[in-house]
């Protein structure tokens, strides 16, 4: 069985409900996953945004998420599940599609799957730190994605 990530809260390159964008409740999609190594100490989690204006735009990242985690709920809050780091609106936690108006937007949720229980990172850090702590560290990568587009 391969490494793989799905929500049930929108289908593959489908459309993300607006129950999870900034104008509506804002509240993280739920995620679960399957098939990861069998010598997996810890999850990681990335979400972005790269057609964003400015560049790639992170909106949320979890790390040191238990090897027994199979799921993360709808609406997770900070520190519930791993540790939270800080996403480029400069808050810890999930932080939802936000576009500027006019054409839709990807969302990949990548889930990295480490061989270290821990990556000895503080709470907040950004998406910098997380993919250099992770470096040389990733067993498997799997990812799902996701639209959004604002009228």
């Amino acid at each position: 069985m391969s490494f793989q990530l799905w929500s049930n809260s929108f289908a593959e390159a489908g459309w993300i409900p607006e129950l999870h964008a900034c104008k509506g409740a804002d509240l993280s999609p739920s995620l679960e996953w399957s098939g990861e190594p069998g010598d997996v100490r810890s999850f990681a989690l990335v979400v972005e945004d790269p057609d964003a204006p400015s560049g790639t735009f992170c909106h949320w990242l979890v790390y040191d998420i238990p090897p027994d985690a199979h799921n993360l709920a709808q609406g997770l809050k900070p520190g519930s599940a791993g540790v939270s780091g800080t996403n480029d609106f400069g808050r810890p936690g999930y932080g939802g599609p936000c576009p500027p108006k006019g054409s839709a937007h990807r969302y990949y949720f990548r889930l990295y799957a480490l061989d270290v229980n821990t990556l000895g990172l503080r709470p907040g850090v950004d998406r910098g730190e997380l993919l250099r702590a992770m470096n040389g560290h990733i067993l498997a990568e799997t990812q799902c994605m996701g639209r959004f587009q604002r009228r």
